[in-house]
């Protein structure tokens, strides 16, 4: 689900700017949205209550990331209906206008896979944010039972 629609608790909001925030200290030139789903009846049919999505757009296409966008979704254990949900996973996409180019989740092994990976210093940038985004979610979730 769009990670703008789901904004319902300040905390969830500070969440959600965090992730952006994070995501840009590792590629600062780009951009986010926070609706990267379109709102019509085909694409509201697909989606997902128990994860929150937002996208990150690149001025151009990048030969190093071999994308020109990256869609993150992050998978939640009781969806965004917490305050501060329990982050399970995490999965981005390298997207250009035409398709996905390669997909890495963070189970397994945490490579990309796909038609045209992105080279591996861009690999390791991902797999750093994913790290740091449990990081995120685990001390915030701490943080919330000493409360």
């Amino acid at each position: 689900m769009n990670a703008g629609d789901q904004v319902r608790s300040l905390e969830l909001v500070q969440l959600i700017a965090s992730v952006a925030a994070l995501f840009r200290r590792h590629f600062p030139d780009a951009r986010a949205n926070l609706r990267p789903w379109r709102d019509d009846p085909h694409t509201r049919a697909f989606e997902d209550q128990q994860t929150l999505d937002l996208s990150f757009h690149l001025p151009g296409w990048s030969p190093r990331s071999q994308c020109r966008s990256f869609l993150l979704q992050l998978s939640l254990a009781a969806g965004v209906s917490e305050a501060r949900p329990r982050l399970l996973g995490v999965t981005i996409r390298g997207l250009t206008y035409e398709s996905e180019r390669w997909r890495l989740t963070t189970l397994g092994d945490w490579r990309p896979a796909g038609s045209h990976l992105p080279v591996e210093s861009v690999t390791l940038k991902l797999k750093q944010f994913c790290g740091e985004l449990f990081d995120l979610f685990e001390a915030g979730a701490g943080a919330a039972d000493v409360a």
